[in-house]
């Protein structure tokens, strides 16, 4: 049997639209201003009495309801304001350069999956390379999808995305956390890999041409543990996102 009609639309009632600002108010009332004001008012056309969630992309929460129209923004009534606990353990995803957007695909998925934070990493086999101007505009790139995706999917928190890094700094970063680094030939599978209940969890994704030996080896001798997903070989893009799926069941997050 289905559940009653009123429990069925009240499950299925979308959570309120997201907006990211600097600081979270301190009074009664505030005004959304400045791109995001915009955008609620001339593209989501947000009308009095409905409501709006801000957030300050570190865990802080205002629920509000639009009172009215301001220069350029919405008046807000401030309804509640919270902060919520840091997620445990933290997933911070290492990020091979892929060709093309694959690597801002793997980033936007990557958020809205529930990453905490994102090394893009100049692997050995990456076909793209950041050097220069080029490198900039790609990390800025990056950093513009995670924010817009934490947006998308209504997150209260937007990862960092940190700068470029060797391998050898991965390896650094491994020494201080619990790695996992996703191959195809590994045999311990990821759904049944130990993992810690605090600090950071890095997830390794290699590029499309996957991790040569001298990679995997740095990454081991630091303390990582190679892990598999399953049988299908995934994209770079993708990759991600699937062990990060598994990864919040494991850790309770979508319990």
């Amino acid at each position: 049997m289905g559940r009653p009609p009123e429990q069925l639309s009240e499950g299925t009632r979308s959570s309120p639209p997201l907006f990211l600002v600097e600081a979270l108010p301190d009074g009664p009332a505030t005004v959304l201003g400045g791109a995001e004001g915009h955008h609620a008012a001339t593209v989501r056309r947000l009308r009095a009495g409905e409501p709006v969630r801000l957030a300050d992309g570190a865990g802080g929460i205002a629920d509000c309801v639009v009172i009215g129209s301001a220069d350029g923004g919405l008046r807000l009534a401030v309804t509640a304001v919270r902060r919520l606990s840091p997620p445990a353990p933290r997933f911070v995803l290492v990020q091979a350069l892929a060709k093309g957007d694959r690597g801002e695909l793997a980033v936007e998925l990557a958020t809205e999956l529930g990453v905490d934070e994102v090394l893009p990493w100049a692997a050995a086999r990456s076909v793209t390379r950041w050097e220069g101007a080029r490198g900039e505009r790609s990390l800025a790139r990056w950093r513009s999808t995670a924010r817009e995706a934490a947006k998308q999917s209504r997150r209260p928190w937007v990862p960092a995305v940190g700068a470029l890094h060797s391998t050898a700094r991965v390896a650094e970063r491994i020494g201080g956390a619990t790695g996992l680094v996703l191959h195809e030939a590994a045999g311990q599978p990821l759904a049944g890999a130990p993992l810690p209940a605090g600090g950071d969890l890095l997830l390794v994704v290699g590029p499309e041409g996957g991790l040569d030996d001298a990679e995997l080896a740095a990454f081991t001798a630091a303390g990582a543990r190679a892990v598999r997903l399953g049988d299908p070989v995934l994209r770079t893009s993708t990759a991600g996102a699937a062990a990060l799926a598994v990864l919040s069941v494991r850790t309770g997050r979508w319990a």
